[in-house]
């Protein structure tokens, strides 16, 4: 064990060294040379003062990011070494009755105490780090949400963490139990259903709980955009507006839900800032992704990256356990003490496959850009759209290539805008084939 907390450490000192000089050397600004006095370069659209924040925010959020994982590693490597998750499940066992000896997986109510201490602990250790992402998104101007309701949004993240979590945690662990060497299997079974229940009541559930959301008061604006979603048969008769100049003055639209669940949704912030020809551009890439059925095509790729990840987690847990285990308390891959090491090779898993996601992930924002183009047909209003979104989250237009692998899941500012002028470009040479009464033909 010593030796394994030493090599942790020294991969830690050596990692954050390479991250800091990758990040931090040579510090600029500029894009690419061909973009340079045109919309996408920053020093069109950007002050000098905003174009300096927006470098320092931005990479210092990288850096903070990319040492941030394996923090949260060690965080559960600490529960671990600490002894506190044996601890945990001793004091379930203590306090959440003495389950039924036919049975071998936890009680609920013994997860319930189990899940409660984790949730505490971590939360605890996480803290320094989720405390700095506040101060430092006040610092530059991004945030302007008391700490006080910040923490109220902790503590009802933390809540419904444990509410959610205790349930499919105590499943996990029976079906551990019932199927050693399948619950891999039958546990991916029964989180399909949960899957589709958490994307149908997050709308209308969960947000709720962190924002207060009302109908739309511009009606002009309203029916406009209602007008936008029937061209797109989206099922939708209202259109809400979220109170988030609260907490933030970054932008942002979504249209979310399946069917008749569907949600049309702007932030105040984004009415504020934005007049009525970027607004209804935003709205269009939005239906885009309602369109192009994006929402379902991502709960089919979680469910299929949960049989992956859930095979890797059971060839991986059995190995582990036995080498380390004892160290650890943990008996065997069905007691609650493993979950923090569950959450460790979930969340190392989850970080080595994350630039693969983000890479679809921007396919299918490039998708909505194009349709919100063809929808509203104003060049001009989605290129001071991305400025303005630019501006106000102070947003690097060309991050380097190893934080537009594993940050971006939307492509670059420069990418986006020059895609719209290439796509204009393209309108303008196709009309004019057009009126000249030319073939047009499809290169």
């Amino acid at each position: 064990m010593r030796k394994f907390y030493t090599g942790f450490a020294v991969f830690m000192v050596i990692y954050s060294v390479a991250i800091g000089l990758y990040l931090l050397n040579g510090e600029t600004l500029e894009v690419p040379r061909e973009y340079r006095g045109g919309p996408a370069d920053p020093a069109t659209y950007m002050t000098p003062e905003q174009m300096e924040q927006a470098l320092a925010y931005s990479r210092t959020k990288d850096v903070v990011f990319f040492l941030g994982t394996p923090y949260e590693w060690l965080v559960y490597l600490l529960i671990l070494g600490l002894g506190l998750s044996a601890a945990f499940q001793r004091l379930s066992e203590k306090w959440g009755g003495i389950r039924s000896l036919k049975t071998h997986y936890p009680t609920l109510r013994q997860t319930a105490v189990f899940m409660g201490l984790f949730l505490v602990i971590y939360e605890l250790l996480q803290f320094p780090i989720s405390y700095y992402v506040f101060q430092l998104q006040h610092e530059y101007g991004i945030s302007t949400q008391p700490f006080s309701s910040w923490m109220g949004d902790k503590g009802k993240g933390v809540l419904i963490s444990f509410a959610i979590g205790t349930p499919v945690v105590w499943l996990l662990y029976r079906v551990i139990a019932a199927s050693p060497r399948r619950w891999w299997f039958w546990f991916w079974l029964a989180s399909i259903p949960i899957l589709i229940l958490l994307m149908f009541i997050q709308p209308v559930v969960l947000d709720p709980l962190f924002n207060e959301f009302r109908p739309l008061q511009d009606q002009a604006l309203k029916r406009d955009i209602l007008a936008l979603a029937d061209q797109a048969d989206i099922p939708a008769d209202q259109v809400y507006e979220v109170d988030m100049s609260k907490k933030t003055t970054a932008m942002n639209a979504y249209v979310t839900g399946i069917g008749s669940n569907a949600r049309i949704v702007l932030w105040d912030t984004t009415l504020q800032k934005m007049d009525r020809g970027e607004v209804m551009f935003v709205m269009a890439h939005e239906m885009g992704h309602y369109v192009y059925k994006h929402v379902q095509w991502i709960l089919i790729g979680t469910i299929a990256m949960m049989f992956v990840l859930l095979y890797l987690l059971y060839r991986l847990l059995g190995g582990i356990v036995r080498r380390w285990g004892r160290h650890w308390g943990i008996e065997k891959v069905g007691s609650l003490s493993s979950l923090p090491l569950i959450l460790l090779v979930v969340s190392v898993i989850s970080f080595a496959t994350s630039p693969i996601n983000n890479m679809i992930s921007r396919s299918a924002e490039r998708a909505a850009d194009q349709y919100g183009i063809e929808m509203t047909r104003d060049t001009d209003a989605a290129i001071s759209a991305f400025q303005k979104l630019a501006v106000s989250g102070l947003v690097e237009p060309s991050p380097p290539a190893l934080v537009k692998f594993f940050r971006y899941t939307h492509p670059t500012l420069v990418e986006r805008i020059q895609f719209l002028q290439d796509y204009e470009a393209r309108m303008q040479f196709l009309q004019k084939r057009d009126i000249t009464g030319e073939v047009i033909r499809e290169e």
